[in-house]
């Protein structure tokens, strides 16, 4: 999720909402605003999807083992 601005000049500025860091500045058209908005890869969001799965399998350890049958 990203907060966009724009400025008096016209051109737009974009922000992360997860992470807080901005994407870009000064991008005259919102479709290369859009196209560094999707090259983004947060740090926060990364890390809370990592902790999620580890939760997961700590919740199930053989859930990780492509072995295990159910």
């Amino acid at each position: 999720m990203y907060s966009r601005t724009q400025n008096d000049n016209g051109s737009y500025n974009t922000r992360c909402l997860d992470c807080f860091m901005t994407i870009a500045s000064s991008v005259e058209t919102e479709e290369e605003l859009f196209e560094r908005e999707t090259k983004h890869v947060c740090p926060e969001k990364a890390l809370s999807e990592l902790l999620a799965m580890e939760k997961a399998i700590d919740a199930d350890p053989d859930s990780g083992n492509p072995r295990h049958l159910n």
